[in-house]
């Protein structure tokens, strides 16, 4: 049985409604959580978030100084257990955690975020 199961693919953005919007748009789906900091769209297929950043950097793409702004959102069952399995598969807890009761964010072995959630259902 698997630990986690992919919930949420999440991007990065300085307006998260109007990234939301055109998202919907392109893949025909509903934006079921809309305000200034956080939007979500659900599709048939995918659950895909917008986070606005201050001092959100476009990445440049395919190369440049700023790399690519994304990171995965993960649906755990119990999240102390994903908590600890995650880090003994090699995961480092970030320092910064602001809501530790319900996300948890990490990095993988190679420095590229992720969070554990409890908050979408598994």
């Amino acid at each position: 049985m698997p630990v986690a199961r992919i919930a949420m693919t999440t991007l990065d953005c300085a307006d998260a409604v109007a990234l939301a919007d055109f998202w919907a748009s392109l893949l025909e789906g509903t934006v079921i959580v809309r305000n200034d900091k956080v939007s979500v769209v659900r599709t048939d297929t995918i659950m895909l978030g917008t986070v606005a950043l201050p001092d959100y950097t476009p990445p440049t793409w395919p190369g440049g100084t700023t790399p690519k702004h994304i990171h995965l959102d993960l649906a755990v069952s119990d999240l102390d257990e994903a908590d600890a399995e995650a880090v003994r598969l090699g995961a480092t807890k970030a320092g910064h955690q602001p809501q530790p009761d319900q996300w948890r964010i990490f990095l993988d072995p190679a420095g590229h975020p992720f969070c554990l959630t409890s908050n979408i259902p598994f």
